[in-house]
């Protein structure tokens, strides 16, 4: 099948280098022309601007965009839109919020153009295992991508999810459930390493994957990461996110649905980037108020 590609960043090039050995025929565009270069090695046509490239495929036409969330996936959704027409797609394959995608698809069905939201997880590692797809948009269109998706994905790893905004729905819980599984092990891991038994944290989190209950890929990859250092002593504590946490709490608001777990790991997040917070200081100072504790200066 015929597919444009914009954003070839480690994600995306590995997806075009995917498609290419499923001998899809796939027209990229990236701002950094070396990485146009590159995907031209995996056998991809490269383009010199997002109009070439819409000019290098044939309608009715699908173009994946996989750039960084917010402004520039908003930037390039609009900027490829103005050179499509009726009965050609866009595909946002990012992580964004499901009521862009909602109102995105809303502009441009007047137009004739489909917009698809396809929710993408399996980082680095797509390449090699392959991308679970959550798909949103109108059933004839995603049936009609359907050889791209069964391509990115491993077997039984895409499915459609509903209409648009349904896709990146899905995968913003998804995210927030692995905020929460992330924090679980954290915290685990973070009292064992204070054991009186000296515990060995790269071997134990190697056992729990033969059998355990709390087995999965997430400990899978904490087991490498101790293998390699133990005391993690070459990183620092800052944790970014990526936005779908708090998508999914404003979410959780709205629907009355309470959901601790998430909103206590996103916090921890949070606090993270802070080398020290007012909070803290403000708490030192009432106890050595009422208690006349002590206090560090």
């Amino acid at each position: 099948m015929e597919l444009g590609f914009v954003g070839l960043g480690k994600m995306g090039m590995n997806m075009v280098t995917r498609l290419r050995r499923d001998q899809h025929h796939v027209v990229v565009f990236d701002r950094a022309t070396d990485l146009i270069k590159q995907a031209e090695g995996q056998g991809c046509i490269g383009a010199a601007s997002l109009a070439d490239l819409a000019a290098k495929l044939t309608p009715p036409r699908a173009v994946w965009i996989m750039v960084p969330s917010g402004a520039p996936t908003e930037d390039t959704v609009q900027a490829v839109a103005a050179l499509l027409q009726a009965g050609d797609t866009v595909i946002d394959g990012g992580n964004t919020k499901f009521h862009d995608d909602v109102r995105r698809a809303a502009a441009l069905k007047p137009k004739g153009i489909h917009y698809v939201d396809a929710g993408t997880s399996g980082g680095i590692w797509g390449l090699k295992v392959g991308y679970c797809l959550m798909v949103g948009g109108e059933a004839p269109v995603v049936k009609r991508l359907e050889p791209i998706f069964k391509t990115l994905a491993p077997e039984n790893g895409w499915a459609h999810m509903g209409g648009c905004g349904a896709g990146h729905y899905v995968k913003m819980v998804h995210n927030g459930i692995e905020y929460s599984m992330m924090q679980g092990y954290a915290e685990g891991f973070e009292l064992m390493s204070k054991s009186e038994y000296n515990l060995d944290l790269a071997k134990i989190a190697d056992l729990w994957m033969h059998g355990s209950v709390v087995r999965s890929w997430l400990l899978e990859l904490g087991a490498g990461a101790l293998s390699q250092d133990p005391k993690l002593d070459k990183l620092k504590g800052y944790v970014q996110d990526s936005g779908e946490g708090r998508w999914m709490i404003l979410d959780a608001i709205e629907k009355d649905v309470p959901v601790p777990t998430l909103t206590a790991a996103l916090f921890t997040r949070f606090r993270s980037r802070q080398q020290e917070t007012f909070a803290e200081k403000m708490l030192a100072a009432l106890r050595n108020a009422f208690g006349g504790h002590a206090v560090r200066r």
